[in-house]
């Protein structure tokens, strides 16, 4: 047997470990239990990162309060758009993006249409600052949110490698089983308003691609009730922790936490 179908029976064991429970509990399911999630049409994210010295970041700021509403708005009226917004980084690393502005569509023609209008228009004038650009698409299938805007909110964005010979979407398949119900759970109390199940639209040779938790919570103690929210339901579910494991390289992720400013259709 070769290592990739190796790699695949393997994640059908440990997916079928983690649904398993809901079948053997099924008489005392509870809202942490595991259980199969119904997939969503496709979501792709187009997020645009940049780098800005301190200096610029006023500006930064009102280019995304003015000059990109003009083109972000009315996207999202006409419904080519479901969702848009803008991050700033609270902790950049060396090197990595102070700054990104994204937006949310159900095909990849209207992701585009808006890159197009972004050209057309000339961009934001604080962009010549920029000491670093570069885009990501992302796509997801799990994915829920509360309609409207929240200024100085907070998102949050872990972000996990795949194991080479992984099916990233067997990967997402297995996990939403947990993480679904978990969402749904925080997004009805409103700890949260909104969370996706990410996986990135470019492989590397020593990856099979991102598995990407991301969750909006409209305020910094949302982050306090999403880990004790998340520590009850692991406690409950100890096949979780070896799940993944058998398909994700690391058990600690890289921890995005950004300011947020973000508009749901």
């Amino acid at each position: 047997m070769n290592r990739s179908v190796m790699n695949r029976v393997m994640v059908g064991v440990a997916g079928l470990a983690v649904l398993g429970m809901t079948a053997t509990s099924a008489g005392a399911q509870t809202d942490d239990s595991p259980r199969i999630v119904k997939q969503k049409p496709q979501l792709i994210t187009y997020e645009s990162y940049w780098a800005f010295p301190p200096a610029h970041w006023g500006d930064v700021d009102k280019d995304n309060a003015t000059a990109n509403q003009k083109v972000l708005a009315p996207a999202l009226a006409d419904g080519t758009l479901v969702g848009y917004g803008d991050h700033e980084n609270l902790a950049p690393p060396e090197g990595g993006f102070t700054h990104d502005n994204w937006w949310k569509a159900k095909s990849g023609a209207d992701v585009m249409k808006l890159i197009e209008a972004f050209h057309k228009a000339g961009g934001s004038s604080s962009l010549v600052s920029s000491t670093q650009h570069w885009s990501e698409r992302y796509l997801s299938t799990y994915y829920n949110w509360k309609a409207g805007s929240w200024k100085g909110a907070y998102e949050y964005r872990l972000t996990y490698k795949v194991r080479p010979g992984v099916d990233p979407d067997d990967a997402t398949l297995m996990l939403s089983s947990f993480y679904v119900p978990l969402y749904e759970k925080l997004l009805a109390d409103g700890t949260i308003v909104e969370y996706e199940i990410d996986r990135d639209l470019v492989n590397s040779t020593e990856s099979a691609g991102q598995f990407i938790l991301v969750f909006v919570t409209p305020n910094a103690e949302g982050r306090d009730k999403y880990n004790a929210t998340y520590n009850a339901a692991l406690y409950k579910n100890a096949l979780l922790a070896p799940a993944k494991a058998s398909i994700l390289f690391d058990e600690t992720p890289h921890d995005d936490w950004v300011r947020v400013n973000v508009t749901y259709k």
